[in-house]
């Protein structure tokens, strides 16, 4: 009788993690972050289980995109109501609300349904060097 045993997540401990996303690629650094969120850098990784960290990403502002992505990618809305579609180029996102860039290009890496909207709560964008985590310690990221 050959069993597999799959650990739940109530056994793995979430470690905090910081990002310094300064003037670094938007979809390298979107891969890496939704890869610690996954938990895929650890040995007991499966898909089904949510044992992924903590990521806490600062400077997001500052993220750059490569090509024409500045006036041609466009983000799209919906507010659910007949004609409530909204649609906005990243520069104008990024005057608006520029840390929503990196959150949405990490959220559709991200496992679609709960365990991807748990995974996606891990996740802490803040504008600039400071951020309110620092009574969690966490652990500077290098990539």
């Amino acid at each position: 009788m050959n069993n597999t045993f799959i650990q739940s997540s109530n056994h793995s401990e979430k470690k905090w993690y910081l990002l310094e996303v300064e003037k670094k690629p938007l979809g390298r650094m979107a891969t890496e972050i939704a890869y610690h969120l996954m938990g895929k850098h650890k040995i007991d990784y499966h898909p089904s289980v949510d044992i992924g960290d903590y990521v806490i990403v600062t400077n997001a502002e500052n993220v750059i995109v490569t090509g024409l992505k500045e006036k041609s990618k466009l983000y799209f809305s919906h507010s659910g109501r007949p004609g409530g579609k909204k649609i906005e180029t990243l520069q104008s996102l990024r005057n608006r609300l520029s840390e929503r860039i990196l959150e949405k290009a990490v959220k559709g890496m991200l496992p679609k349904g709960a365990l991807g909207r748990t995974m996606f709560k891990r996740l802490k964008v803040c504008k600039g060097l400071t951020h309110p985590y620092q009574a969690q310690k966490p652990e500077l990221l290098n990539l």
